[in-house]
């Protein structure tokens, strides 16, 4: 897992794997979220598995599954409201971070501008420039 840092209280990562639980409760995130459906490509690991070893360790987790080749406007609030009422700082992760980014980028109650949001993911190794016409 390659933990991305885009701002001081928000992180992506690429899938979760087993072996990187432990990695979760020492880095210091005090919420997760899954973006990632459980039925989406190659097998891996679970949710319901990383959610029960977060809990147990008293780290807040949430499953919100999102299609990242139709992120909806109804996904974008729906992460935005996990990313306001969970503790901070916050991991969100998916098969690769983009999906995770994306949601993040496209928030319409981020201030910062469209240039600003592309440079903090590219910062991260991330690219959402085809995102420039759609961020508000």
């Amino acid at each position: 897992m390659i933990i991305r840092t885009l701002t001081p209280t928000f992180s992506v990562a690429d899938q979760v794997t087993e072996s990187d639980i432990d990695s979760l409760l020492s880095s210091g995130f005090k919420s997760v979220i899954c973006n990632r459906p459980d039925e989406e490509g190659e097998p891996h690991l679970g949710q319901d598995a990383v959610k029960n070893a977060l809990e147990a360790a008293g780290i807040e987790f949430r499953y919100l599954p999102v299609n990242g080749a139709a992120i909806t406007d109804l996904d974008v609030a729906e992460q935005a409201a996990l990313v306001n009422e969970l503790p901070a700082p916050l991991l969100a992760y998916c098969r690769t971070g983009t999906r995770c980014t994306k949601l993040w980028a496209l928030d319409p109650a981020r201030t910062d501008s469209a240039d600003e949001r592309i440079a903090a993911a590219a910062a991260a190794g991330i690219n959402i420039e085809d995102l420039r016409e759609r961020i508000r």
